[in-house]
């Protein structure tokens, strides 16, 4: 489940609820366009806690200043499709439920995934991918696609904002039903036009019955 993530796990006592979307005021472009005022926002933001979260379906302008999220149809992808958890570099991730690698590598340019892990898994009859996104690059060393994968072993580490993209350090989670055949990566935030596809075949991680 989501919350077994991390250790210690997800709860009220160690999330914060984080708001980058358009709605947010005080979440200007020039906090977004500058890792050292974006990650003193994130912090801030967290408070005393372990972990920020939040994210799922919220429309974020800050995709505008990356090219790779521009259409050819003059829009912008700018709605995220996972859940972020922001947490220190180096935090260790953890397999949230049983599975195999389907895929991972690197995932390169600004607002990238960075290195990503993807993993496929059986639940209640249905096949359901999860992808691990802005992790370190180590983490790819010694994967085979296959492998198996048990729910609470360690399987990677957040990276920090130099092999994550350009963000500040957290774990993009989410969940594919159909990967349409991407491999080692999908996408995590689509455009508005796209949005009734992408709620159906990215579901809620935070609502997903695992069990």
């Amino acid at each position: 489940m989501i919350q077994d993530l991390f250790i210690p796990p997800l709860s009220d006592s160690t999330t914060q609820n984080l708001d980058l979307s358009v709605q947010n005021p005080n979440f200007k472009s020039e906090i977004y366009q500058d890792i050292a005022k974006f990650s003193r926002f994130i912090q801030d933001s967290m408070g005393s806690k372990r972990y920020g979260v939040g994210g799922y379906l919220e429309h974020r302008k800050m995709y505008e200043t990356h090219e790779n999220f521009a259409t050819g149809q003059q829009d912008y992808r700018n709605i995220h499709l996972g859940i972020d958890i922001w947490a220190e570099a180096g935090t260790e991730v953890f397999v949230p439920m049983d599975g195999i690698i389907h895929s991972f590598q690197v995932n390169e340019g600004s607002g990238n995934y960075g290195p990503t892990i993807i993993l496929a898994h059986q639940i209640r009859g249905e096949r359901i991918y999860s992808l691990c996104g802005h992790l370190s690059s180590q983490d790819l060393f010694g994967l085979n696609p296959g492998q198996e994968m048990r729910q609470g072993q360690i399987m990677a580490h957040l990276g920090n904002s130099f092999e994550n993209g350009g963000w500040p350090p957290h774990l993009h989670f989410q969940l594919i039903r159909d990967l349409q055949g991407f491999v080692g990566d999908y996408p995590g935030v689509c455009s508005q036009r796209d949005l009734a596809f992408y709620t159906q075949n990215c579901p809620d991680p935070a609502k997903f019955v695992f069990c």
